[in-house]
């Protein structure tokens, strides 16, 4: 891969204090799932704090089924910046517009969208999975609202 090639799915189209709050979590949660097994484990762990372990583990089954598919279908590996960066690259912005169109119940258009990060073949099986997925962030969300603090509503970073 050319460093172009990369930087056309990490290029910065928005930030994680200005998403909605289960947007920006979604897009954390990816962050951490490409981490690796550390990472996975702490998300595991929010969904079993949110959910109960019950209703976890079919959500983090859905989540974690989302993204090994996306990955093993990708046209191009799928770009992300840094746990902690405020920045969100078009690849995370793409995949949280996925989910959330997806999870409002638009499945033909998710599917379209799903065609930005994988081929056709696989956008529709995609957008199912990632309804779900959204359907259940949207749940946490209304359930354990994440309470912004002081230094996020103030705080506009480009970088």
């Amino acid at each position: 891969m050319t460093s172009a090639h990369h930087k056309r799915g990490g290029a910065t189209v928005a930030a994680l204090n200005r998403m909605d709050a289960w947007e920006a979590a979604l897009v954390l949660n990816l962050r951490l799932w490409s981490e690796g097994p550390v990472g996975q484990m702490h998300v595991r762990g929010a969904f079993d704090r949110a959910l109960g372990q019950a209703n976890a583990k079919r959500a983090w089954e859905d989540f974690d089924s989302l993204l090994r598919r996306i990955i093993a279908s990708a046209s191009r590996p799928m770009v992300r910046h840094e746990v902690g960066c405020n920045c969100v690259g078009s690849d995370e912005c793409v995949f949280a517009h996925l989910v959330g169109t997806a999870s409002e119940g638009h499945l033909n258009d998710a599917a379209l969208i799903a065609t930005l990060l994988v081929g056709p073949a696989h956008a529709e099986h995609i957008a199912i999975l990632a309804g779900e997925v959204g359907q259940c962030a949207r749940r946490i969300h209304r359930h354990h609202p994440a309470l912004p603090t002081e230094d996020t509503q103030r705080a506009v970073r480009l970088h």
